[in-house]
């Protein structure tokens, strides 16, 4: 390995990198898991099973702490997708029920920085089908997957409102670790939004995936679907 930089005054300032290359951009492919498909979104085939399967909480709840509100026709919310997949950066996700074979919740590699090996996982929206179920953690965990075992990534980052107390909790379960919170980091809806940032990094990475795997496995579950241990209890 080579040794440390050091600055004007022989101070080491940074282990170095060897042969850093930076990273490709995440594939336009699926990522299959036992419960769910994790399938870059395609507007014609997921936005009226994205639509109806929100539709299912119906006091908007959900896109509090999203860039929209929530959508009360479906034109409205097909145009949106179809601004959002336009674009390189983000890009979009529907996860998909294998077992229903539909789509139930959406999720986006963003603020893709290959050169440095940087990712950030957002615009997640979970529908009532996906919230609190196997399939909803395993989406993360595919997602995580690909982005350090696939591509090689260094960093993995979840950004949220402050105040949105399920995201930080969801983010902490995870294994996500807290960094700080960027006040008057943005203006939206109306209002401030100070962020909260959280990260994964590529040498936590092996013990946060054997959690999940642990947690996954079916020997976690009992014959009513409830949960032996905790995923956070595991990745201790």
């Amino acid at each position: 390995m080579t040794a440390p930089h050091k600055d004007d005054f022989g101070k080491p300032v940074g282990q170095p990198i060897d042969n850093w290359a930076g990273c490709a951009l995440p594939p336009r492919t699926d990522m299959t898991g036992r419960h769910v498909i994790v399938s870059p979104l395609d507007v014609a085939r997921d936005a009226q099973q994205l639509f109806d399967a929100n539709s299912k909480a119906t006091d908007g709840s959900r896109f509090t702490y999203l860039p929209t509100n929530a959508f009360d026709d479906f034109a409205a919310y097909k145009a949106w997708l179809d601004g959002m997949t336009a674009n390189a950066d983000p890009i979009l996700h529907a996860i998909i029920d294998k077992t229903t074979n539909r789509a139930v919740g959406v999720a986006a590699f963003m603020r893709i920085d290959a050169a440095n090996g940087v990712v950030e996982v957002g615009n997640i929206n979970y529908a009532p089908a996906l919230s609190k179920t196997i399939g909803g953690t395993e989406a993360m965990y595919l997602m995580m997957k690909r982005a350090f075992d696939e591509l090689g990534y260094r960093r993995y980052e979840w950004k949220c409102d402050d105040q949105n107390a399920p995201s930080r909790a969801a983010a902490a379960r995870y294994g996500f670790t807290y960094e700080g919170t960027f006040r008057n980091h943005m203006v939206y809806k109306g209002r401030n939004r100070d962020t909260a940032w959280f990260s994964i990094t590529a040498e936590e990475w092996p013990a946060i995936r054997a959690g999940f795997e642990a947690w996954m496995s079916p020997d976690n579950f009992d014959e009513n679907g409830a949960q032996r241990q905790r995923l956070q209890d595991l990745r201790r």
